[in-house]
């Protein structure tokens, strides 16, 4: 069944600039890029000896491609605290790992031009298996310091609960 837009005059497709991650139910600040969400689903080619030459294709295993996530340095630590869950210097033999809390499950939000929540998706079971605390230094550049996270993943979804925005007008002013 086709699903009627709420906002019928809408033609564009939403943009890509204007997004939100959130975690641990808090907003994590100054992220500038994520990577797209992508699913592969692997291809089971197959044939009965009675079939002509050509064979049959079925769905089989389906993988989650690892999403990173882009920010400036700064002095907040989330990127730093949850990839040293997964491996902590120092912290001992055997305890390297936080087994019980190195999973995350995350919200990442896109917005209209207007700043309306437009769409969301849950992505399930992250963990970090990438941190690049600071990129390469270079006394005669000229641009922001970045960091970044590797997030392996377990799947997402659509969060179908988050309608789409009546998007506001502006009045005509005399």
């Amino acid at each position: 069944m086709a699903q009627f837009s709420v906002n019928p005059q809408r033609f564009d497709p939403y943009k890509n600039f204007k997004f939100r991650v959130k975690w641990d139910g808090r907003y994590v600040a100054g992220i500038s890029k994520v990577s797209a969400l992508k699913r592969t689903t692997e291809v089971v080619e197959h044939r009965e000896g009675g079939d002509p030459s050509t064979g049959r294709k079925s769905p089989g295993r389906s993988k989650f491609e690892a999403i990173t996530l882009d920010r400036g340095v700064t002095h907040d630590t989330e990127f730093e605290t949850w990839a040293n869950r997964v491996w902590h210097f120092g912290a001992g033999l055997g305890a390297e790992v936080s087994l019980r809390n190195f999973r995350k499950d995350i919200i990442l939000e896109v917005y209209n031009e207007a700043g309306q929540l437009a769409l969301a998706y849950k992505i399930f079971r992250c963990w970090v298996s990438e941190y690049q605390s600071l990129p390469d230094l270079d006394a005669n550049a000229n641009a922001v310091a970045i960091q970044h996270i590797k997030l392996e993943n377990e799947g997402w979804e659509r969060d179908t609960a988050v309608a789409e925005p009546s998007e506001p007008t502006l009045s005509d002013q005399a």
